[in-house]
């Protein structure tokens, strides 16, 4: 906690979590502020205080303690807090500064303390620990906030604002010399994945066949869907809290007292990157299987100079802000992680992608071996983990970098000769394909909820798909298609009378139907797809919307509902899992969801469709009634005062509700609700539904 206790924090700065409330009242409790002199008068009228030009100190855990001419620190003494000068006292501190969290770090002298200030400190003083301007402490929620400290954009498409004098390579390498670990690296064995959809997948399937294998396999993925531990396995298995907060510590602590005005603090994703580096090394994996974060030549992951074997998934247009508006430039940065003589994998690609690749490998001479999908005979009769046709795709993917690896490693010819037939794929191959796992990517999810609510409820089913790119949103089109018809009994209308749900007339065109033992229908349920939606402003819903309802359309699947919300995580803080504050519902404004509405009410009323431009683009308070799930493509009348074939919801735990309440009002009713667009948005679903 900064300074008094001011409800509404100093300057305009967040209040920190409370840290005397633990701390008994009758101890001088003293901490450090961040550069601010003590104004009496203006403490007295506002509880601000001024802000120094000079000098910051903070308190931290080492062996070294700093000095500062000029100290500004608050006392609580006996329940009243006081301002005092202090010019000694005994503290426990490093070199970290405080004003390292706005990554504009200044030249104070931090790292020297005379031995006058150890022997004047009286002994009832009680000093909490900082590092790097948070308390090293067990909470995690305190790691999340030190975390998010260290994004530098607000949002998807803002320019990074870092600073120093160095570029990106270059400081992680710096980073990682200070952690020691620059030759380290080596020693890890990595496969390093890059792509523009399916490389996550790919890792996923590279981890759990080498396991299978019986190696000590660490996966570094990105981003997480509920809680940031999901980006570091080892073994198959989350990074557990403790060991999170004990790597995450650690390194900010030795990064946060080398950082410098040309070697600031490392952004989010470096420091990610540098503590998985940390992790892999001091838990020894066998094997890293490292996914590139956006790009290759440039990104953060590519300070790994000889990988064992690199993998390029399918290409395309993403992320066009960063790699370029063609093919051929995003396959460029993408074939950056490409090293000498290093052997490497792809998928079929478009031409215009395959030849850059072709080409930047023939320059390096990387022999570069194009894999064709893995074929359901070579399964044995086995499923994928992960659904969806393009898993194939990418399952193929990674038999060839792991078959790689276990050769490259000489591990291969110590398998039992059983297991490397040259028709049929090993047992455990077979086996880390069949139970590989990736959340958010084609998953669907029964919701409980509603049937803990009451048994005579209608069904809820949420299929989610992070999709967010035309070539990955018409991927996820085809898996949903094929899940929900697989999934549903079709069923002609004519054969079926019209039934009556809360005032609806429905005659049902595809349906969830029982059986006897002769094969006659003894009920059906009345199925519905609804849309759950929401992208990132960098994207493109004029391309993706018509690209996810003409995909969706040639299979013969019609969304009843379309709801546009926007989602509870913001790309400024990083939560926890078990975070409560993501869950509240506060006032958004909803005009980038009402353009995607609007887009949405023209791809089925046509182009000539004038939207209500009355609609206010924040506070919407009301909901649609629950009758409007009711209707269906056909039956929307845009004359009747709604968008009765979509609706904006305010907020993601008011979207999931009345999806909720529909079903329990309408037993009849089985809800399969389509969660795309964006992967946050679909680890926000997660997040509700499992709580």
């Amino acid at each position: 906690m900064w300074g008094p206790p001011n409800p509404s924090g100093i300057n305009g700065m967040k209040r920190r979590p409370n840290i005397f409330a633990r701390l008994s009242l009758k101890k001088l409790v003293v901490i450090a502020v961040p550069p601010f002199v003590i104004d009496k008068k203006r403490i007295a009228t506002s509880g601000e205080l001024a802000p120094a030009k000079k000098n910051v100190l903070m308190l931290v855990q080492s062996s070294t303690c700093v000095h500062s001419e000029a100290l500004g620190v608050w006392c609580f003494l006996k329940g009243n807090w006081q301002s005092t000068a202090v010019t000694a006292c005994r503290v426990s501190c490093s070199s970290a500064r405080l004003d390292s969290l706005s990554h504009k770090p200044r030249a104070v002298a931090l790292r020297k303390m005379s031995s006058q200030i150890e022997e004047k400190m009286s002994s009832n003083v009680a000093v909490e620990e900082y590092v790097g301007g948070f308390p090293r402490s067990t909470s995690y929620e305190i790691a999340m906030e030190a975390l998010s400290s260290l994004i530098t954009r607000q949002k998807r498409g803002d320019q990074s604002s870092v600073g120093g004098t160095y570029g990106k390579l270059e400081r992680m390498e710096m980073y990682l010399k200070i952690l020691g670990l620059e030759e380290q690296i080596g020693g890890l064995r990595i496969i390093h994945v890059a792509g523009t959809k399916g490389k996550g997948s790919t890792c996923a399937f590279c981890e759990a066949i080498l396991r299978e294998c019986g190696l000590r396999t660490g996966l570094f993925t990105s981003p997480h869907l509920i809680d940031i531990r999901e980006r570091f396995r080892i073994d198959g298995l989350d990074l557990s809290e403790e060991k999170f907060l004990q790597y995450f510590w650690d390194c900010w602590d030795q990064l946060s007292k080398k950082v410098t005005e040309d070697l600031p603090m490392p952004p989010l994703f470096q420091f990610l990157t540098v503590m998985m580096f940390k992790i892999f090394v001091c838990e020894k994996v066998d094997v890293g299987i490292i996914e590139v974060g956006l790009g290759g030549r440039q990104d953060s992951t590519n300070v790994i100079k000889k990988p064992v074997v690199c993998g390029i998934a399918s290409l395309g247009m993403d992320h066009m802000e960063t790699l370029g508006d063609t093919l051929g430039e995003i396959a460029a940065h993408k074939a950056g992680i490409l090293k000498p003589n290093i052997p490497a994998f792809t998928v079929p690609q478009l031409p215009e992608a395959m030849v850059v690749l072709e080409e930047q490998a023939q320059q390096l001479m990387v022999p570069l071996e194009v894999v064709p999908p893995l074929s359901c005979q070579k399964l044995n009769g086995l499923k994928l983990s992960l659904a969806g046709d393009h898993q194939f795709v990418n399952a193929g993917l990674a038999v060839a970098l792991c078959k790689s690896w276990l050769q490259c490693t000489r591990i291969w010819e110590k398998m039992s000769p059983n297991d490397i037939h040259e028709v049929d794929l090993p047992a455990a191959f077979l086996r880390g394909l069949s139970s590989a796992r990736l959340s958010g990517r084609a998953e669907i999810v029964f919701d409980a909820a509603v049937k803990a609510h009451s048994m005579f409820a209608g069904d809820l089913i949420f299929y989610l798909d992070g999709a967010h790119s035309p070539e990955s949103m018409d991927v996820c089109a085809k898996w949903f298609s094929s899940s929900v018809i697989g999934n549903n009994d079709s069923t002609s209308a004519s054969s079926l009378s019209s039934s009556l749900v809360d005032g609806c007339i429905e005659v049902p065109q595809k349906n969830d139907c029982i059986h006897d033992k002769e094969g006659n229908v003894e009920s059906c349920k009345i199925t519905k797809q609804v849309l759950l939606f929401n992208c990132m402003e960098v994207r493109d819903p004029e391309i993706l919307l018509p690209q996810l309802v003409g995909t969706c359309a040639s299979s013969g699947v019609h969304f009843s509902k379309a709801l546009f919300v926007p989602s509870m995580s913001t790309y400024n803080k990083v939560i926890s899992g078990a975070s409560v504050s993501s869950f509240s519902i506060s006032k958004k404004d909803l005009s980038w969801q009402l353009s995607m509405q609007r887009i949405w009410e023209k791809l089925f009323h046509g182009a000539d469709f004038i939207p209500d431009k009355g609609i206010k683009t924040t506070n919407i308070k009301t909901l649609p009634p629950h009758e409007l799930i009711c209707k269906d493509y056909p039956q929307c009348n845009p004359g009747d005062g709604n968008h009765s074939c979509s609706a904006v919801i305010p907020s993601l735990p008011l979207a999931i509700k009345w999806l909720r309440d529909c079903v329990k009002e309408n037993p009849s009713f089985k809800v399969q609700v389509l969660v795309t667009g964006s992967l946050h948005l679909v680890g926000d679903v997660l997040k509700l539904l499992r709580r």
